[in-house]
């Protein structure tokens, strides 16, 4: 297991920093969120120039061929940058889906869109009672009907939090085409025309001021040639890519965290209060020092589940370890912030933290919660094996009867001898 990158890899992260430093200031952040779009679309399209927008996919659809960990690369300096652009949904969420499960047809007809920046996606799943009883990202969450029509589907119901659905051609909609055995069997996905009749999208006012919606499909009528993969079968490929998803997102908040790290280092250092800066206080130092765990710890377990996904090995425990881990410790890690920078880091119109901040909370609860992945967590570790037990005869220090026994660490060596020879002076004397 090696997570250092290449040199080519850390070329792309020098190069992604360097161009979202210079195309995406905080300036520009801040306007996205008081725009109505949330995006720029001249911005989208320089990502597509640079070859982000088809980073994962095949040469062959108009993509660069990338790896993973190229992808996940990309996504900690958007977070770093926080980017306001509609990447996860459209590139990952939705564009990695059609890889995985679309027909060659649909492969040859998107993706090359999605890698030049013609087209964008949402996926729409999440839906209000699931959204609240902790099965939004589970499969029992999935209630929104499609029913056959003819040679057509028709889909009745409501999503939830739906991630820039506002500005979608396209909406990858997670619906149930039948009631089966179990909760995953009778998922269907449909991509369907965002301006289709019957669809409204309903903005939302959230805390992050990212653009969420509110989706209803009201006698949406879709037709067979629209569904992505198998009918009654989309559910595997879905929770597919909703775990690189996880893994990425994870990467985005990493990066995040390491910028308020910056931030609040820098605070410390260069902040004067009675002629002295605030970072010689032990209390200052403590944050900077737990901020740097936070930050670290999160970076480790990401990598460690970017790599073996990157690799196609089994990783369920680390992704379930990454998203739980890097949820809650990238809120503390910002909270830390906020304690050095105090008031100056609440200040909403000119204080940058609070954009962290904000954003952090909504990247928690994307794709589940630390609830969710610590259930997750759970179920993988009951199928551990259990430990085996010790067999033969014992061997080592306590084959030796105990007045014999001496510590081999030197320090307790040197005490054990002090103590012995106490003793052998206190026999003497009882002499």
């Amino acid at each position: 297991m090696d997570f250092s990158l290449t040199e080519a890899q850390e070329k792309l992260r020098k190069e992604a920093r360097a161009f979202l430093e210079k195309e995406c200031p905080e300036r520009l952040v801040r306007e996205m969120e008081e725009d109505d779009e949330g995006f720029s679309p001249e911005l989208w399209g320089k990502l597509a120039k640079m070859g982000w927008l088809g980073l994962a996919y095949p040469e062959e659809f108009g993509g660069k061929g990338g790896s993973f960990i190229d992808l996940a690369v990309i996504c900690e300096e958007m977070g770093r940058a926080m980017l306001p652009a509609p990447y996860l949904s459209t590139v990952v969420l939705c564009g990695l889906t059609i890889l995985e499960a679309g027909s060659m047809k649909q492969k040859t007809e998107l993706l090359p869109k999605i890698a030049n920046g013609e087209r964008v996606l949402s996926l729409a799943m999440t839906e209000p009672e699931s959204s609240w009883d902790g099965t939004a990202w589970k499969p029992e969450g999935i209630t929104v009907r499609a029913t056959p029509s003819g040679k057509d589907y028709v889909i009745n119901g409501t999503k939830l939090f739906v991630h820039d659905a506002h500005i979608a051609d396209y909406l990858l909609c997670v619906a149930r085409t039948r009631e089966g055995k179990k909760p995953d069997d009778g998922i269907t996905l449909f991509l369907v025309d965002a301006k289709s009749p019957g669809i409204s999208v309903e903005i939302l006012d959230t805390t992050a001021g990212d653009k969420q919606s509110e989706v209803t499909f009201k006698k949406v009528k879709v037709s067979k040639e629209s569904i992505i993969g198998t009918l009654h079968k989309g559910w595997a490929p879905l929770e597919k890519i909703i775990k690189k998803g996880a893994v990425l997102l994870c990467a985005d908040m990493v990066g995040a965290g390491q910028r308020v790290l910056e931030i609040t280092v820098d605070h410390a250092k260069t902040r004067v209060q009675f002629d002295m800066p605030i970072g010689i206080n032990q209390y200052v130092q403590d944050h900077c020092a737990f901020l740097v765990s936070e930050v670290d710890s999160s970076r480790w377990l990401t990598y460690q589940a970017v790599w073996k996904m990157s690799e196609d090995l089994p990783c369920e425990t680390e992704i379930a370890m990454a998203k739980a881990w890097t949820s809650d410790s990238h809120e503390r890690a910002c909270w830390r912030g906020h304690q050095v920078l105090a008031g100056v880091g609440y200040e909403v119109d000119r204080g940058v933290l609070p954009l962290f901040s904000r954003r952090g909370k909504a990247k928690q609860l994307h794709l589940g919660d630390s609830d969710f992945y610590l259930e997750k967590l759970m179920q993988e570790i009951e199928q551990w094996p259990p430990p085996e037990k010790f067999r033969g005869k014992p061997l080592g220090i306590f084959d030796i009867p105990r007045g014999k026994q001496v510590p081999s660490w030197q320090p307790w060596k040197e005490r054990w001898e002090e103590i012995e020879k106490r003793k052998k002076e206190r026999k003497k004397k009882k002499k």
